[in-house]
């Protein structure tokens, strides 16, 4: 009992019990040799060089890194030589720590004294050289794995100013650490220390034969101006950030000093919310008061100082949410119109292929008079230029030139690429007669005039042709149903392109084929309605000609995966409502007919940008 008394009033003061084994745990403590080379840029920099090169090479059959600057060199002893023993002999022990806590010491970043130790994830030998007050270079050797160091005079034909630090053999690991993959790293970890201290830095890449210049990496976006201050007991921290469009690349870092410490804010705890996680942002926020992890130097203690900062957080948050809110309107508005424009170039496509009088929806029968067959009329769906009709119309053909109007460079057609015969497919009664028009088109689908020849025929089936030569036809079918194919080359000198129709021939057509309703107002327009829990895709509402979409329905949330599935998804809403407006009365058996045939044909022609 006395005993355990006695052991319960000991007080004493923790101390390392071999300090060996620290000195290793902390070596070995860096997990990315990258890092451990950015410390070493980072120590040329506190250093004051203007100028610091990483050579990557191989000498003598082995691999080497080498960061060589012309700055102040090692600090020296009172003999006026490099003070190579003060840095073996009291690593946890910076000079730098000291000179911040006096106040001298504006600008620099070390201060644990360990960044020399992280060599020991890079290669096996460092040599450390620098000049003394003699003029002589000196050079320190470490061993990894060694506790022992060595200091010798370095012969050299020119002694040059700053420090040399060399380390070879590498490790097998990073034998293929490329010249670039240092340039991108030190653009993006030191990114804002480079800019602040003007220093230039150049990798050269002796392998590879390449020399990289680092600089600072620039943000894409739009930088973000007038932000709420990011103030605490602390301090005040300072936030560069850039809008952008969502990438999952995007992110905020957390620097300390102009030092990349966290790369994205998202994984911190507290902080994996919006706007951190949305990837719309991008650029850094700098706390100079956080108090980083001494073994990694790619961390933070989550102490007083960092709950603060969470805390002083919460004004910029509320205002870049409402940034990314009002952005991800103006990206979906514009989606919205992309979306649009893409449905209606589909259907406009479809309706040249699809039989004119069973898909005559909009404002039919418009035509102007035709030149010796050069001209093509104004197909359906086209509405004449003084109509007083409010609303998008869709244009199912290319609009009329005037000829009075002077072509521009870009209105004139290029050579043939690509022909198309209207209508593709259509239904003919035994013995009556349609008339079938080719229409020739460039790469951009402007429409082509100038040197064409046509040659119709008929592949399969029977029936004849009123012409073989001209641009537009007449087909009579024949006596008994089949299923005729018509075929036609044009030809533009040497260019050749072809295209084919089907036509079904039958005994006779059913009346209920021709639409009952007419859709004089041209394609309709959409828009959303969220009605969450209820059944209802889409409906049509006449009076305004649109086609209400349940943003809410399950699966309209489904589509939304994807820009590409969820158009399909709009399509085929409006292959469903313009049916049954369209083809109102029908059967249900013709109705699903005639929708898969309409999505067929729209589908095809969707395409997506």
């Amino acid at each position: 009992m006395r005993a355990l008394k006695a052991m319960g009033s000991e007080q004493g003061k923790l101390r390392i019990g071999d300090d060996w084994n620290a000195i290793r745990i902390i070596a070995l403590s860096q997990s990315s040799p990258l890092k451990a080379i950015a410390e070493l840029v980072e120590n040329s920099i506190d250093a004051h060089a203007r100028s610091i090169v990483i050579t990557r090479g191989r000498e003598h059959g082995e691999h080497y890194v080498k960061v060589k600057d012309d700055g102040d060199g090692l600090p020296r002893d009172p003999n006026g030589l490099p003070d190579f023993k003060y840095v073996a002999t009291h690593i946890c022990d910076s000079i730098k720590r000291r000179l911040k806590s006096t106040g001298d010491g504006n600008g620099i970043q070390g201060e644990f004294g360990i960044g020399l130790l992280s060599f020991w994830t890079v290669g096996d030998t460092l040599s450390m050289t620098s000049k003394g007050a003699d003029q002589r270079s000196y050079q320190m050797i470490m061993r990894r794995g060694d506790p022992r160091y060595a200091v010798s005079v370095r012969r050299a034909l020119f002694d040059e100013q700053g420090t040399e630090l060399r380390i070879s053999p590498l490790l097998d690991g990073i034998r293929s650490l490329s010249g670039e993959k240092i340039q991108w790293y030190l653009a993006s970890e030191l990114r804002d220390r480079i800019r602040s201290a003007q220093v230039r830095v150049t990798v050269i890449d002796k392998l590879a034969r390449k020399q990289y210049q680092v600089e600072p990496r620039q943000f894409e976006g739009r930088l973000l101006h007038q932000l709420p201050a990011v103030r605490s007991s602390f301090g005040e921290a300072y936030a560069e950030l850039y809008l952008t469009e969502p990438a999952e690349d995007c992110c905020v870092a957390l620097t300390r000093g102009g030092t990349r410490v966290i790369a994205d804010i998202g994984t911190l705890p507290g902080l994996e919310r919006l706007p951190w996680k949305s990837r719309y942002l991008q650029g850094l926020i700098d706390v100079p008061y956080l108090n980083l992890t001494p073994g990694t130097r790619s961390g933070i203690v989550y102490d007083e100082r960092y709950a603060a900062f969470v805390e002083s957080l919460v004004n910029l948050e509320a205002h870049l949410n409402d940034l990314i809110d009002a952005q991800r309107r103006a990206e979906e508005e514009q989606a919205n119109r992309e979306s649009l424009r893409a449905i209606q170039r589909a259907f406009r496509e479809a309706m040249l292929i699809l039989p004119r009088e069973e898909y005559d929806w909009f404002d039919i029968q418009s035509r102007v008079p035709q030149d010796s067959g050069a001209s093509e009329p104004l197909e359906r769906g086209v509405q004449p230029t003084d109509t007083k009709e409010e609303g998008a119309v869709l244009s199912v053909a290319e609009p009329q030139e005037e000829t009075s109007a002077q072509r521009q460079f870009f209105d004139y057609a290029g050579p043939l690429h690509t022909v198309v015969i209207s209508p593709t497919t259509s239904t003919l009664a035994v013995k009556q007669s349609r008339r079938f028009r080719a229409l020739p088109r460039d790469r951009s689908r402007r429409r082509v005039e100038e040197d064409l020849t046509f040659a119709w025929e008929i592949m399969e089936g029977g029936g004849t042709l009123s012409s073989t030569s001209d641009q537009e036809v007449s087909f009579e079918a024949p006596d008994s149903p089949i299923l005729v194919r018509l075929f036609i080359t044009v030809s533009q000198r040497d260019i050749r392109c072809t295209a084919e129709a089907l036509i079904t021939v039958t005994d006779s057509l059913d009346i209920s084929m021709s639409p009952s309703v007419v859709n004089a107002r041209g394609l309709p327009g959409y828009t959303f309605e969220r009605a969450a829990g209820e059944l209802w895709r889409s409906r049509f509402d006449a009076g305004r000609n649109l086609i209400v979409v349940n943003s809410g329905h399950r699966d309209f949330v489904f589509a939304t995966r994807s820009r590409v599935l969820q158009l399909r998804y709009l399509v085929r809403l409006y292959v469903k409502e313009l049916v049954l407006k369209n083809f109102a009365g029908m059967p249900a058996e013709q109705i699903a007919d005639r929708m898969i045939e309409l999505s067929l044909y729209v589908e095809e022609k969707l395409k997506f940008s």
